[in-house]
């Protein structure tokens, strides 16, 4: 189970004092709407971070509108008011927020940091805080790890943001969706596998209702039978093999996964798993497999670049840009590809759809905007998302559309997202029991015997 902050969501002891939180830069930039979220305790912004959002306020990524919303949040707060010695009120059932100008460091911890930068600041500043109010608990809030550490040595209380921070055992039950029965009774078997229908009344699976879309494998003498309850029918339904443009599944895993990307009434997907394990093949195999069903086919992953330096100081025109972010993209699609001969009416059909871009392979930044109508969507790497932005995509559904997300949530490379607090692990608990949602966990990895021996033991 995941730690206890005091910053989490908790009922204040009779006649304690509001707490006051010390918000680093980039909790703001990770959700703007954090003010709003510790109840009613108080909160300090260091003057430092207003003039670091100032810096990522123009552009159209993530970081610039939580820049923007932030500081049009601060506005309406404020309302012409000064902050005073003892800030203003965020609002009903809230505590208050002020704007604190920077502070040196104590005397005694003088010579702890030697250069002056904008972390040191805010340390510099919360240390202040702290010591300037004795009789209250006063913590830094930061996600960034390194600022944690150095706040530690320096004997300063810190903490992660915790409201949006999904629990320990939550994410380990997102790995372990699908439920095993051994030895049920023989017409149970019987009627799942062989019968016209092929479904069973959940009553003779469990003893209470499943949740819609439960994965199950009943295990008997024969092998291994995966079935998925459909809550519209009542009825736990025999999970077929089905091939998906030339793609077949190699695992009982990637058996789920095609069920759920062909079956229509399921509208959103999640796949998670390590590298090689078939999720975003499985997910473009299955958008190809349906393209007569959709307007367009839109295939896209965030751009994670380092220093948040953004794609306009690579070289060349837009397409020489996207170049990098979009290849891996283009690999799957030549797996599929390879599956027919160049000439074949299924190749040729690929070529077609990318020149007429019925199948548009696009970054997420170019997706931001539009109001997505009968379009099969597929995210991949969705771990690299806030638990917001995903929000801001799949909100853009329309009628008629399908959103597939992929990722694996322990390799992520957004530098203050984790495992617990990134948007795909979100995605699954949030969604969790909801008919039109299922999760698929891919354990193993099909890319090949030395891809699958480099993931377990390097």
């Amino acid at each position: 189970m995941a730690k206890k902050y005091a910053n989490a969501p908790s009922a204040r002891k009779a006649g304690e004092k509001p707490k006051i939180f010390v918000l680093d830069t980039n909790i703001i930039l990770h959700d703007h709407k954090a003010i709003r979220k510790f109840k009613d305790n108080d909160l300090v912004i260091p003057v430092v971070v207003i003039e670091e959002l100032d810096k990522f306020k123009k552009g159209n990524d993530a970081l610039a509108f939580n820049a923007r919303g932030f500081m049009r949040d601060i506005d309406r707060i404020t309302e012409g008011r000064s902050f005073g010695k003892d800030g203003v009120p965020i609002g009903k059932d809230l505590g208050k927020i002020k704007i604190e100008p920077c502070h040196p460091f104590p005397e005694s911890l003088a010579g702890l940091f030697y250069d002056d930068i904008p972390d040191h600041r805010i340390l510099s500043t919360a240390i202040w805080v702290r010591d300037n109010n004795p009789d209250r608990f006063v913590a830094l809030v930061t996600k960034d790890i390194n600022l944690r550490m150095k706040a530690k040595a320096a004997g300063m209380e810190v903490q992660d943001y915790l409201t949006d921070r999904v629990e320990e055992e939550k994410v380990e039950n997102s790995a372990k969706e699908v439920i095993f029965i051994d030895s049920p009774a023989a017409e149970t078997v019987s009627a799942l596998a062989y019968s016209p229908q092929t479904a069973v009344d959940w009553r003779q699976i469990s003893e209470r209702e499943p949740k819609p879309n439960q994965l199950y494998k009943i295990r008997n003498e024969g092998g291994a039978i995966c079935a998925r309850y459909d809550a519209d029918a009542g009825k736990v339904v025999l999970v077929k093999t089905k091939s998906a443009y030339g793609i077949r599944p190699r695992n009982d895993e990637q058996k789920f996964a095609i069920d759920a990307c062909l079956n229509p009434e399921i509208q959103l997907v999640s796949m998670t798993g390590g590298a090689g394990t078939g999720k975003t093949l499985i997910a473009l195999a299955s958008a190809l497999e349906q393209a007569r069903d959709y307007e367009q086919i839109i295939l896209t992953r965030p751009t994670v670049v380092l220093g948040n330096q953004g794609i306009g100081f690579l070289p060349g025109d837009q397409k020489t840009k996207m170049s990098p972010f979009v290849q891996p993209l283009m690999d799957n699609l030549n797996v599929i590809k390879s599956q027919f001969r160049p000439s074949s009416k299924e190749a040729l059909k690929i070529e077609e759809m990318l020149k007429s871009e019925k199948l548009l392979i696009s970054p997420l930044a170019y997706i931001r905007g539009r109001s997505l109508g009968k379009v099969y969507f597929i995210c991949d790497e969705a771990q690299n998302l806030t638990p917001h932005e995903i929000k801001t995509i799949i909100t853009r559904a329309g009628e008629g559309t399908k959103m597939v997300f992929t990722g694996d949530i322990f390799q992520i490379d957004q530098p203050y997202l984790d495992k617990w607090s990134n948007g795909l692990t979100h995605l699954g608990e949030k969604m969790d029991g909801q008919k039109l949602f299922e999760h698929i966990f891919l354990r193993v990895g099909e890319r090949s015997e030395l891809s699958d021996i480099a993931s377990k033991l390097l």
